[in-house]
């Protein structure tokens, strides 16, 4: 297994599978922060423990992870700019760790759905996906990954405060959970307005697609737990596996308010979405994003039969920067971009309609 094998590859393994609630859950995802004991955290520490931890995992990695996990070593200062941005586009990798010049690396999964950074905020943050609403089954994979690098090293753990880590918003079971979820109904309908303050009160947060800082593009929006102190990780996951399913609900009865009311404008709506994807010479991501997000709609309420949501999937990869920059094996203008990411689209849905 190579680098091509995660970079040339829009959609992993794991995102072509049908899950749970999948129709408005895209993914979850369950992450843990880990530092080891007896190290400084990588805001402090020197370029040699770095290499020590990067090494020492490396080994576990290398001797004791599962044959089927395939498990491939990167190291940030052998990846290329684009290369790592790829990356970060499929979610593998955080922008804080694409940053690193030459002290972070990630250890990945074939199937993609195990991803290891090390030396980014914590040493270690192991990150695990699932497709749809699947977030217990995602910490019980996250934590016997867990389990098995703590067989080989110490972390640092303090009995009152649990692990320790760099922020201090991550003290405790060191847990980030969260769903990816497409709403469109509720933002058709304007009830998003009200819900995103009342899951702020709840104690979690909504983000991007790409998470802090992120913009909510194509009606795509990452809700996470922010409490990670005072209370275990099964009772994170399960209040907020019990939060997403009133979302669900709402955003179920906000397309049938749209079906029941607004119908025919809803149906017009989604086939110029359509039109615009198969017929555009020039689009931006933006409106990339929301007309995939109305086809993928038209596809759930049934308006259209012959594009698949997996399709779907792969697009909102591939029209990002940089995909496109590696599909053209140089770098691009913001106007060539626009013009290339339309053509993509363009033969990728033509491709879909002629199977």
């Amino acid at each position: 297994m190579s680098l091509e094998h995660f970079l040339h590859k829009a959609s992993s393994s794991w995102m072509n599978e049908q899950g749970p609630e999948s129709e408005i859950v895209l993914t979850t995802r369950v992450r843990l922060a880990r530092n080891l004991k007896n190290y400084r955290f990588p805001s402090l520490f020197t370029s040699e423990e770095a290499r020590e931890i990067m090494k020492t995992i490396q080994d576990i990695a290398r001797n004791h992870f599962p044959a089927e996990m395939q498990a491939e070593f990167l190291k940030m200062d052998e990846l290329k700019p684009l290369e790592k941005r790829v990356l970060v586009e499929k979610h593998l990798i955080s922008p804080q760790l694409a940053e690193e010049a030459g002290d972070g690396a990630v250890i990945l999964s074939s199937g993609e759905d195990i991803s290891i950074m090390i030396n980014e905020e914590d040493h270690l943050r192991i990150q695990c996906l699932s497709p749809g609403l699947q977030l217990h089954e995602t910490l019980q994979k996250a934590n016997q990954l867990d389990d098995l690098l703590e067989n080989w090293v110490d972390y640092a753990f303090d009995e009152t405060l649990g692990y320790l880590t760099s922020c201090p918003t991550n003290v405790g079971t060191g847990i980030r959970a969260s769903a990816m979820m497409h709403l469109p109904g509720l933002v058709l309908t304007q009830q998003i307005k009200q819900i995103i303050p009342a899951i702020h009160q709840l104690g979690l947060v909504v983000r991007g697609i790409y998470g802090e800082g992120s913009e909510a593009i194509g009606n795509i929006f990452q809700i996470s737990n922010q409490v990670t102190l005072g209370t275990s990780e099964d009772n994170i996951v399960s209040d907020l596996t019990s939060v997403i399913r009133q979302i669900i609900t709402q955003e179920r009865s906000a397309r049938e308010a749209l079906v029941q009311t607004s119908n025919i404008q809803l149906e017009d709506r989604v086939y110029r979405s359509l039109g615009v994807l198969q017929n555009s010479r020039i689009i931006e991501t933006k409106e990339a994003a929301r007309c995939l997000s109305d086809v993928r709609l038209g596809i759930d309420l049934g308006y259209i039969q012959n594009i698949s949501k997996q399709i779907l999937n792969e697009l909102m990869i591939l029209m990002q920067p940089g995909f496109l920059q590696l599909y053209a094996g140089r770098a691009l203008s913001p106007y060539e971009r626009d013009i290339r990411r339309a053509t993509l689209i363009r033969e990728r849905l033509r491709l879909e309609e002629t199977k």
